[in-house]
């Protein structure tokens, strides 16, 4: 299957909640957790786009932008961190 074809097939499929318990979800088509290289028990976080739509994605974008401070602090006082590492 062309990766066109497959991105077709994906775009064209409806997620239906579901009752699962006393909770609701949704059942992920296999192609989908393949794409997004989830397996069960993984998380994956819901990114509400400009337009209003939804991207899935299994990296926390808050997680991401900590990250990016914290990397920024430390190559900013980078001598400070390495005269206390001695």
């Amino acid at each position: 299957m062309t990766e066109a074809a497959r991105d077709l097939k994906i775009e064209s499929t409806a997620l239906q909640i579901r009752k699962i318990g006393n909770s609701v979800g949704v059942i992920l088509p296999k192609e989908l957790l393949a794409r997004l290289n989830l397996k069960e028990g993984d998380k994956f976080y819901p990114v509400e786009q400009p337009d209003g739509s939804l991207r899935l994605s299994p990296f926390n974008p808050k997680h991401a932008r900590t990250m990016e401070i914290a990397r920024k602090i430390m190559h900013e006082y980078r001598d400070t961190f390495a005269a206390l590492a001695k």
